[in-house]
């Protein structure tokens, strides 16, 4: 039986057909067109198709949105690149993607079939769908062949649905763990993530989705924060930052790609000719298409200020090699239509845009295939061995960073648990997931795996964040008269002066004051500058007493109260909280007047109180802390937050939770601290104190059983840092591959080292490492060398090692890293075994950038390492490169 949405959809497919038909005639014969042969070569097809189409069916090929047709037609019947369609369930999304397809196959003139997109960086981001551990954490894994089964596992939960493009992965490097967005990447070194990315593209292109990594060429700038200009010239971005992309396009087989949202060397990376048609289409020789970030070509006009209008900013982009614009809404299209419709973009260039389109939905086969099977959808979506996938995923990307005395594994003495901390019960997955399957918790999972001889009891705690003190004053406590009606919130007179001077522009009732103003203007009539605000009204006392009223913004503020002035902050300097103490009467209004000036850009404002904001993280602190007294062990589950827009300044624990798990350890009970969190964490004031840390990142919607496999030892640890964890925030950017200091390298109050360096990780068992060899030991610039050595597990039980080859250049034409890794191979062994493990060197390994930016293997020796880290060197040669 068909859902009332779906029958909604069909109907408005036939209104499609009408509106199709109107003034155009009915579609030909579609058995006579070459492009509907797939007897023909996908270029002959494309080449037949292009030719039929208007300037209006060109555009809507290179432009993409989310919505469907419940939205309505309106656009639509000259068809769309694609949609990412919100569904629900696997099979409910089969439906709808099929019926939706249906119309724009059947009942548009051309029968262009849509790319359904989404996306699914650990996991299809959709109920019904198995999650995995993030990113971050499937790098931490070290595991080719396990991220590329992850990714097989995601793409064919998503193929199943109709989907057939994903926005992902993330393979930007993170060089700064402020980054908010580290989470999703798979962390610092470039060749760690050009293996893995060329991993999970691989799977997904093999399953004939499109996967689309991101975000070209980087999207994070100075202070680890989010879109902000790239700083590094073209040397740091060809050694850094593309090596992954490469790997991505040419071993993944990657048919598209996305522009991050930032600028670099002047231009916004998704309107720069440099990047997108000389090096990526020119160079590389790129086949595939090229798409925006989400409403990032507007960039232009609204933030880099190099575009006089969208349109403007849309002609730049697809001139300079963009392909598909990509926004959040369907109805932006108005925004960049002209470009290709009015002839703005040169004919050649549209069609090469649109070619590029038409080529992957042919290659793709959905004009012969363009529906899925809704039974197979619910039967892969969540079916049982991604699940086993996700478990093993999860104990393969925890991090063993402290074991002090051999506390973990846990023993049979420990015969009561306290588990701290709200990450215990939350089974948070991280950044872009779904909601998962049957999530495990931490807590659940340790009562389980601990059984009925073990008393499990939860605490709490602190929780992740603070409460603010003051908070943004809610509209049911404003009151406004408006024409002799009252109404909530307050009344707003926006001026286009900086000093409140004349008529105001605009007038509406605001129901609260809390606003950020970035790249959009505070109202209709001003610009995102030189303007100012009054708001006026009531303020209602929520109960009698006292309350601390006051401004957040960056200021330029003044607030008054029954007319008389009680803050004052109109004196432009910066980011503000000011507050005083009021009495209020439950009930009874007092005048309120807040007045707001901005000259210049990104105003913020908001009107706060502490009203309801009692802080009671002492009574939960001590709460954990009884609990943690009285229990043989105490395991903290400790958490950071993160994500999109959400840059770390301080890379501690948030809230006050270092501080409980200083008092913790206090009361005498051991601890066990489980951080989980997509980035590093100075744990500097507390790590000494407690016996043992565990990094769990994001570990899936089974991570609470993969934390317990571990604990017990049912699992050995084998997880490896991807990224540099320092010992303060002071340090960054800080990474182990670093170009030589020219002088000095510490800190007047600091080593300039880590707390933990890049690829480190414990094991509950240890690794003996012996007799390199380097076959033959000098080879010419294009030859290969084999570089093998022994490892032995020396210690009592079975584990895994990652094996970590680097190399060091001691003499080049230009300054080269300290050391970079080269190379790495996880190996299982039972206690006592032995295996021979090889590496690979060559000209792709050994190659540099020299000053003419060529890139060339250089004569001379190079130093090979090989060790368990970055840091934990075991063996040294030397590899000489002849002339």
């Amino acid at each position: 039986m068909l859902s009332d949405q779906i029958r909604r959809t069909l109907f408005l497919s036939a209104a499609c057909a009408v509106l199709a038909s109107c003034g155009r005639g009915s579609s030909p014969d579609s058995s006579l067109l070459p492009y509907r042969d797939p007897g023909l070569t996908v270029d002959r097809r494309v080449d037949d198709l292009l030719a039929r189409m208007t300037a209006e069916e060109k555009f809507r090929q290179l432009f993409m949105a989310p919505g469907d047709l419940d939205l309505g037609t309106d656009g639509l019947t000259d068809g769309i690149f694609g949609l990412q369609v919100p569904a629900g369930d696997a099979r409910g999304a089969a439906d709808k993607i099929n019926a939706i397809q249906r119309s724009f196959v059947e009942q548009t003139r051309l029968g262009i079939p849509i790319i359904p997109f989404d996306e699914a960086l650990h996991g299809l981001v959709r109920p019904g769908a198995t999650s995995f551990p993030q990113a971050i954490g499937l790098a931490a894994t070290w595991d080719e062949a396990l991220v590329a089964e992850v990714a097989s596992a995601v793409a064919a939960e998503t193929a199943s649905r109709g989907i057939r493009q994903v926005l992902s992965p993330v393979i930007n490097i993170a060089r700064d763990v402020r980054w908010g967005r580290t989470e999703e990447t798979y962390g610092e070194d470039p060749y760690l993530a050009s293996r893995l990315a060329a991993a999970f593209v691989g799977s997904f292109e093999k399953r004939g989705v499109i996967a689309t990594p991101k975000h070209f060429v980087a999207n994070v700038g100075a202070g680890g924060r989010d879109s902000y200009p790239i700083p590094d010239g073209e040397r740091e971005l060809r050694e850094i930052d593309f090596p992954p992309f490469l790997a991505a396009l040419r071993e993944g087989g990657a048919r598209s790609i996305m522009t991050s949202y930032n600028s670099w060397d002047g231009l916004a990376c998704s309107a720069n000719p440099r990047l997108l048609s000389g090096i990526l289409k020119g160079e590389w020789a790129f086949r595939g298409f090229v798409i925006s970030d989400a409403s990032a070509v507007g960039g232009s006009y609204s933030l880099h200020l190099t575009a006089d209008s969208y349109l403007e900013s849309g002609r730049q982009a697809w001139t300079s090699g963009l392909d598909v614009v990509f926004q959040s809404e369907l109805g932006h299209a108005g925004l960049f239509r002209d470009a290709i419709t009015k002839g703005l973009v040169g004919r050649e260039r549209i069609d090469d845009a649109v070619r590029r389109v038409l080529r992957a939905k042919m290659e793709l086969g959905l004009f012969e295939k363009p529906y899925v099977d809704p039974d197979g959808a619910e039967g892969t979506n969540g079916a049982p061995a991604h699940r086993a996938l996700a478990r093993k995923a999860a104990r393969e990307c925890v991090v063993l960073l402290k074991n002090a005395a051999g506390v973990l594994p846990l023993r049979r003495a420990v015969k009561s648990i306290a588990v701290i901390g709200p990450d215990a019960v939350e089974a948070r997955l991280g950044g872009y997931s779904g909601p998962g399957l049957d999530k495990v918790s931490l807590v659940d999972a340790v009562r389980e795996r601990a059984g009925a001889a073990v008393k499990v009891r939860y605490a709490e705690g602190c929780g992740r964040l603070a409460p603010k003190a003051l908070a943004a004053i809610p509209s049911g406590f404003l009151r406004t008269e408006d024409g002799g009606e009252t109404r909530p919130g307050l009344l707003g007179e926006y001026f286009s002066s900086p000093d409140l001077a004349g008529e105001p522009a605009a007038r509406r009732i605001d129901p609260q004051v809390d606003f950020r103003w970035t790249f959009l203007p505070p109202a209709v009539g001003l610009g995102t500058d030189w303007y100012s605000v009054r708001w006026r009204g009531s303020l209602i006392g929520p109960e009698t007493g006292p309350c601390r009223i006051g401004v957040e913004g960056n200021d330029g503020f003044r607030l008054y109260l029954d007319g008389r002035l009680i803050v004052d902050r109109w004196h432009k300097e910066s980011h503000r909280v000011t507050a005083v103490e009021v009495r209020l009467e439950k009930g009874k209004a007092r005048d309120i007047r807040l007045e707001f000036h901005e000259p210049v850009r990104n105003g913020e404002v908001r009107l706060v109180w502490d009203y309801g904001r009692r802080d009671i993280s002492d009574e939960k602190i001590e709460e954990a802390v009884r609990l943690a007294r009285s229990a043989d062990l105490a395991i903290v589950a400790a958490g950071i937050e993160e994500g999109e827009g959400r840059d770390r300044a301080d890379i501690r624990l948030p809230g006050r939770q270092g501080e409980m798990i200083g008092r913790i350890t206090a009361a005498g009970t051991p601890v066990v601290v489980i951080i989980y969190g997509g980035s590093a964490v100075d744990m500097t004031d507390w790590i000494d104190d407690v016996e043992a840390v565990l990094m769990a990142w994001y570990p899936g919607e089974d991570g609470g059983g993969g934390v317990a496999d571990i604990l017990w030892g049912d699992a050995n640890p084998s997880g490896r840092l991807p990224i540099t964890f320092p010992r303060s925030v002071g340090q960054l950017p800080l990474v182990y591959n670093h170009k030589p200091t020219g002088r000095l390298d510490d800190y007047a109050d600091m080593t300039g080292e880590p707390a933990f360096p890049f690829g480190f990780g414990l094991s509950y068992t240890e690794f003996r490492y012996s007799d390199l060899t380097l076959t033959p030991g000098a080879i010419a610039p294009d030859g290969t060398v084999r570089v093998s050595c022994e490892v032995s597990n020396t210690g009592p039980v079975a584990g895994a090692e990652v094996v970590q080859l680097y190399i060091h250049d001691p003499l080049a034409s230009v300054v080269r890293p300290v050391l970079e890794l080269k190379g790495f191979r996880r190996v299982v062994l039972e206690p006592g075994a032995s295996a021979t493990i090889s590496f690979d060197l060559g000209p792709k390994e050994l190659s540099l950038f020299d000053r003419d930016m060529k890139e060339v293997v250089e004569p001379g020796d190079f130093q090979v390492y090989i060790g368990s880290s970055s840091r934990d060197i075991r063996l040294k040669g030397t590899l000489t490169v002849s002339r």
